[in-house]
C-alpha cells in the first residue's frame, strides 16, 4: 500500500502562484510515476502533470509554461507550482502515484480556487 498526503492549496488572486506538495509512504519502491490530476465542477478529472521515476515529466497544454513539476527523493514527495494562475484552474487536485504492481494510489485531494 501506498498512502499519499497532499498540501498546499487554498484561494489565490488571478495571477498569484501556489505550491502543491504531495508526500508519499508506505511501499514506495515500485512507484514508477507520480503526478497530479484536477476536477473541475462538472468537469472530467484531467491530467495537469506527471513526473517519472527516471524525472521525464509531461503536462497538459493549459499547464505548460505556468506549472511545474518537481520531485525531491529523499523526501519522497512530488510538488507542483503553479504560477500564472487562471480562474479557470479552479478545481480539486488530486495527487496520484503509478505502481508498477498493483496499480494507481491516490490522494484525497486539494481545493484550489483562483478568484478574478
Amino acid at each position: 500500500q501506498v498512502q499519499l498526503v497532499e498540501s498546499g492549496g487554498g484561494l489565490v488572486q488571478a495571477g498569484g502562484s501556489l505550491r502543491l506538495s504531495c508526500a508519499a509512504s508506505g511501499n514506495i519502491n515500485s512507484i514508477n510515476a507520480m503526478g497530479w490530476y484536477r476536477q473541475a465542477p462538472g468537469k472530467q478529472r484531467e491530467l495537469v502533470a506527471e513526473i517519472t521515476s527516471g524525472g521525464s515529466t509531461n503536462y497538459a497544454e493549459s499547464a505548460k509554461g505556468r506549472f511545474t513539476i518537481s520531485r525531491d527523493n529523499a523526501k519522497n514527495t512530488v510538488y507542483l507550482q503553479m504560477n500564472s494562475l487562471k480562474p479557470e484552474d479552479t478545481a480539486v487536485y488530486y495527487c496520484y502515484a503509478t505502481d508498477r504492481v498493483y496499480g494507481t494510489y491516490w490522494g484525497q485531494g486539494t481545493q484550489v480556487t483562483v478568484s478574478s
